[in-house]
């Protein structure tokens, strides 16, 4: 595609995305921070330089032609390549540039900071995003290209993601210290978390597969009602051991193939791997 080759073709390519991901031509330019006039140019040069439609236009609405869904499967994967070739030679010279990085809450509130102190030590220029979410949506995310590693709970595999395990956590099952209720709900995070996949098949083995469920969306929110016993939940051992609530807690142990879980780390086949996330991998391990 020759149309690549300069700053303004690249953001042609940008636009491009944007009117798909904004919904149209004015939602795109008031994320682009541009007029409206801008984004229609970069849009018909894109068609003049393809030779064909990208949009079909009815009123104001855009539908992708065949040939626009065809582009836009490869335009992610080529502006990410874009970047990461700007943040290599970057980091070559000053180990600076953007690292974004997706994250389940548990591993972003007690693993990642130390980790992150250590990433920053060496790479004091670098620019940090972190995201917190599922498991799922991180996933998601990632093979958008929308974030360059993601730490998630449990084996992964996809043909176009490199899973690394760096971690094993020990799941334990948490209650409030004065509850002895066998039919205590549940208190998870929502669809989507892999303590929370681990948790249903735990409760199924038990022949409960039915019990009631609540969802939480912060660490501090399910260990704070677990701790006065609204509910009880599983939780890697030393989050229990960490957590401000922990004189209010019991944990048991639970059969090593429910309660041991690895972290991995992910990141895209198709995406170079910069120094900063084998610098952050490497810190990670360490904490084993």
């Amino acid at each position: 595609m020759s149309f690549l080759g300069t700053t303004m073709e690249i953001q042609s390519l940008q636009t491009f995305l944007a009117v798909i991901d904004e919904g149209g031509v004015q939602a795109a330019s008031k994320s682009l921070h541009t007029v409206q006039s801008n984004v229609t140019s970069r849009i018909k040069r894109l068609e003049q330089e393809l030779g064909t439609e990208l949009f079909y236009r009815s009123g104001r609405r855009l539908e992708l032609s065949r040939s626009g869904r065809e582009l836009a499967k490869h335009a992610r994967e080529l502006l990410q390549m874009h970047k990461h070739a700007h943040q290599a030679v970057q980091q070559s010279n000053s180990l600076t540039g953007e690292l974004r990085i997706g994250t389940m809450e548990t591993f972003a509130s007690f693993r990642l900071p130390s980790a992150l102190k250590a990433l920053r030590s060496q790479h004091n220029g670098i620019k940090l995003r972190v995201e917190t979410n599922t498991s799922e949506h991180l996933i998601e995310k990632l093979l958008q290209h929308k974030l360059d590693c993601v730490f998630i709970g449990g084996q992964f595999d996809h043909e176009d993601l490199i899973a690394t395990q760096v971690l094993i956590e020990e799941l334990v099952l948490v209650r409030a210290a004065a509850d002895d209720n066998p039919d205590t709900p549940l208190m998870l995070f929502r669809e989507g978390c892999a303590y929370r996949n681990r948790s249903l098949q735990w409760h199924s083995r038990l022949g409960r597969p039915t019990q009631e469920v609540i969802e939480l969306g912060t660490l501090d929110g399910i260990l704070g009602c677990v701790s006065v016993g609204l509910g009880m939940t599983l939780m890697p051992k030393w989050v229990v051991e960490s957590s401000r609530f922990r004189s209010e807690l019991v944990v048991e142990k639970l059969p090593e193939e429910i309660a041991m879980i690895p972290t991995m780390m992910i990141c895209h086949r198709r995406d170079a791997e910069l120094q900063a996330m084998q610098t952050l991998k490497t810190a990670v391990t360490c904490q084993q």
